[in-house]
């Protein structure tokens, strides 16, 4: 079977496959390749079935399928289907008995056949952007038989483009941006088109870029949509925003092809290409004298056409003059060069000031340095007025002085104020009482000081005052000093020797020693009052217990005359001592002083005085404190021992009631002899108020000489019936201490006769 394209062809190409096709279809059963076609042979066998079931099998010459692709115009028009091709079988003889089977994407919805020619038809109008190919399957059967004539075949109908879709631009409209003063060609944006044509046949896909608006400040390359500046110097200050309209056309821009458009919106960025100006070259303000140092006087703002960063204006004052009393600083908001007071003015000093400012960018472009200095220059000429000021002290601060015990009236000193201004208006002087005694009082002319009280050095050594000074003309306007007035020193209190405490003489001391070193006080100050002599009154007569010992250094010595002094005899002393201070003129004091006696350690420590007063007034020391402590504790201890050996002497010989053995018991007893005998009764052990009646007496010793100077006593014990105890006290003599030893069973113990008359 073959496949036969129908006689109109859609291109040249195509045509030529038509014809060659056709020329070559009409012969016998050859087969021929036709360039940039694809062809397949198939070969079957023709096989038919005899009577008796076999398949006979006629072996003839192959056939097969000539078979290629389809192809249909899309957005096909028209009252009738469109004819696609025809199907053809080689073993189809025209006499009908061939019938052709279409199956596949479409088969009898889109594309139906002539069963009976084998041709076929589209019935319906096809959009490739939707469906670019389909694939269908033929076969041809045999209407006698209904067998297959050919094996199955498989073709492809191919849906033609046509220019139906115009480019598009699918992120329409656009917004970019482009810095000012941009070389020519400089890139500013792409823009890209897309066309839904099949961009492999014809031209239909092939988009071209053209711009519409826009010129002629901007161009499009046809080919890739990259926008560029085509003008040069565009200036930002004079046209900020450009839109430009960038058209795409298919078909290569050729006469019929589809098009399509879109805004590329274009903002020109700044760039430092404008130098600060100022409005106008010379400028005048107007300051009066009594602006405050550190504030704000005015302001001077110089243009700049800028933007951002590269607007930014830094200002200074060029001229020494000007800097030197006044500053400039830029405000960030407002771009202005703030005018400030360094220093005070004075209208009659100086009655006006001139200043050079200069307006400079600090952020420079070195691509448009060529433009000129990116800087400008204006004077300011300051003008200062004249105001009515307060009076005004020659000094800051006054400090002056006087001697106590002045006179009333006594001049202390004067405080002098003038008009600053012109007119000089005369002056008057007042106190400020809010904070001061009335000590002192000020002549309202002439500003003189004097005393209005005697004054004490000792009482209040300083004196601050607050003085004010007004215009007549104008006494609201007033000035204030501060005035320190320092009282002088005069030798006006005498010395004295302080007496809180009683001096300590011990009662071992000797004539001759050192009782105590004392020294004075004086209320003067350094001058008059810090160096001292010492002496006994010469109007008493000589005090036969003390002397006095002046040493040079304004110290004395209290030294003793006599030995031993007794407590119980006499414990206090009076003893007055005549102080003279150094000042001018000299002044004495006489101080009575209290010496007691008392019991002293050795290297002359007091041990007691009065112990109950002296410990209060004395106080304890914290290492008496625990001395005492250390002490109560031992006697504490000593006792607890005590109690504890006591205790332990009195516990019984024999502790359990079961045990039988022998317990012997000895003691030394140093003295008795042989008549001794009622020391040993046991009835001494049963009855302790029986032993005391036989105790002999120690200060009596037995008549005749004792021989034996060892005795022992051997305490038996018995158990008997009912848990009654019978005790048996034998006696043994030892005569010598190798008889002691001899015997240890005895387990013998040295014992006396006391503590055998106390058992």
């Amino acid at each position: 079977m073959r496949i036969l394209v129908p006689t109109s062809c859609l291109c040249p190409v195509l045509l030529c496959l038509c014809v060659l096709e056709r020329s070559y279809g009409s012969g016998h059963h050859a087969i021929s390749k036709l360039p940039g076609r694809n062809h397949s042979l198939t070969h079957s066998h023709n096989q038919t079935r005899g009577p008796n079931g076999e398949t006979e099998v006629h072996h003839r010459p192959k056939r097969g399928w000539i078979w290629n692709q389809f192809f249909v115009l899309e957005e096909h028009i028209g009252p009738d289907a469109q004819y696609v091709g025809k199907l053809h079988s080689n073993s189809d003889k025209g006499d009908g008995s061939v019938r052709y089977i279409l199956s596949g994407e479409g088969a009898g919805t889109i594309f139906i056949i002539d069963e009976s020619t084998g041709d076929i038809h589209a019935t319906k109008s096809l959009d490739r952007e939707k469906k670019t190919h389909y694939v269908l399957h033929a076969q041809a059967i045999d209407r006698n038989t209904n067998k297959p004539l050919e094996p199955e075949s498989e073709f492809i109908i191919k849906v033609q483009d046509i220019n139906d879709n115009a480019p598009k631009f699918p992120d329409g409209p656009f917004d970019t941006s482009v810095a000012e003063m941009s070389e020519v060609g400089t890139s500013v944006f792409q823009v890209t088109a897309t066309d839904a044509d099949d961009p492999t046949y014809g031209n239909s896909a092939r988009v071209v870029y053209s711009i519409l608006q826009g010129q002629p400040y901007f161009s499009v390359d046809p080919k890739t949509g990259i926008i560029r500046t085509a003008l040069a110097g565009m200036d930002r200050e004079a046209r900020e925003h450009y839109t430009v309209v960038i058209q795409a056309k298919d078909m290569a821009g050729q006469v019929g092809g589809l098009s399509g458009s879109t805004t590329v919106n274009i903002t020109l960025t700044d760039v430092n290409d404008n130098p600060p100006n100022f409005p106008q070259k010379n400028y005048q303000l107007y300051v009066p004298e009594s602006a405050q140092v550190g504030k704000p006087v005015g302001k001077i703002r110089a243009t700049d056409e800028d933007l951002g960063i590269n607007a930014e204006i830094k200002y200074s004052i060029m001229n020494s003059e000007g800097a030197t009393t006044f500053s400039i600083h830029t405000d960030r908001d407002t771009r202005e060069g703030i005018i400030s007071l360094k220093k005070p003015l004075n209208f009659e000093k100086k009655k006006s000031y001139t200043l050079h400012i200069e307006a400079v960018n600090p952020h420079l472009d070195p691509r448009f340095s060529h433009l000129g200095p990116y800087k400008d220059t204006a004077t300011l000429k300051i003008t200062v007025g004249d105001v009515d000021e307060p009076p005004v002290f020659s000094m800051d601060h006054y400090i002056l002085d006087v001697y106590e015990n002045s006179p009333v009236g006594t001049e202390v000193g004067s405080v002098t104020a003038h008009d600053p201004d012109s007119k000089n208006s005369p002056i008057r002087y007042f106190i400020d009482r809010r904070n001061e005694d009335s000590y002192f009082s000020i002549e309202a002319d002439s500003g003189m000081i004097r005393t209005t009280q005697v004054l004490d050095r000792e009482k209040t050594p300083w004196h601050n005052l607050s003085v004010s000074a007004s215009e007549v003309d104008n006494p609201s306007f007033l000035s204030h000093v501060p005035v320190t007035v320092q009282v002088l020193d005069k030798n006006d209190n005498p010395p004295e020797i302080p007496t809180d405490e009683d001096i300590i003489v011990c009662e071992s001391i000797r004539p001759g020693q050192v009782i105590q070193t004392i020294s004075a006080v004086d209320k003067d100050d350094f001058a008059n009052g810090q160096h001292f002599s010492f002496s006994l009154p010469s109007w008493m007569p000589i005090n036969p217990n003390f002397t006095l010992k002046d040493n040079g250094d304004s110290t004395a010595s209290i030294v003793a005359r006599r030995r031993r002094f007794s407590r119980l005899a006499q414990e206090l002393y009076s003893l007055p001592i005549v102080v003279h201070d150094g000042g001018e003129p000299s002044l004495s004091g006489t101080s009575t002083l209290t010496l007691r006696v008392c019991p002293c350690q050795r290297g002359g420590r007091t041990k007691t005085c009065q112990s109950e007063a002296f410990l209060l007034s004395a106080g304890l020391s914290t290492g008496a404190l625990i001395a005492i402590l250390l002490c109560v504790l031992i006697l504490l201890s000593i006792v607890i021992l005590f109690i504890t050996l006591r205790r332990s002497k009195k516990e019984p010989l024999i502790i359990s009631e079961e045990d039988v053995r022998e317990n012997v018991v000895t003691y030394d007893d140093e003295g008795g002899g042989e008549e001794d005998t009622e020391a040993f009764d046991i009835t001494a052990l049963r009855n302790p108020a029986a032993a005391e009646e036989l105790k002999f007496r120690r200060d009596v010793r037995p008549d005749g000489q004792v021989q034996t100077r060892w005795r022992t006593c051997k305490l038996h014990t018995h158990k008997v019936q009912n848990g009654i105890r019978a005790h048996k006290l034998t006696r043994f003599e030892v005569t010598s201490t190798k008889q002691f030893h001899s015997e240890p069973h005895l387990m013998m113990h040295s014992y006396t006769k006391d503590t055998m008359s106390e058992i």
